[in-house]
């Protein structure tokens, strides 16, 4: 199980949201902008806008920056490799 889940805006539900709270599992997800002014327009009901922390959400940059160097290795990309084991090598 992951101590912490650092995810994109794609993943920023209220239902992931929950799944990841009551499994334990502390999140950095940024918040969508409909997101954010549908809880300012329902005011006091809204709730408090969810937690955000900028430092540790600029660590996923590094692990975006090795998926795209891995992508354009061609050899790698289209899995030019036989077997698993020769690809799991080349990974």
């Amino acid at each position: 199980r992951p101590d912490h889940l650092i995810a994109d805006k794609g993943y920023s539900s209220r239902k992931i949201r929950c799944y990841l709270r009551q499994r334990g599992i502390a999140h950095t997800i940024p918040e969508r902008i409909d997101q954010a002014t549908g809880r300012l327009r329902r005011g006091s009901r809204g709730g408090r806008p969810p937690g955000f922390n900028g430092r540790i959400y600029r660590k996923r940059n590094v692990v975006e920056r090795c998926f795209q160097k891995l992508k354009q290795w061609r050899g790698l990309a289209t899995r030019y490799d036989k077997t698993r084991e020769s690809y799991q090598a080349t990974v």
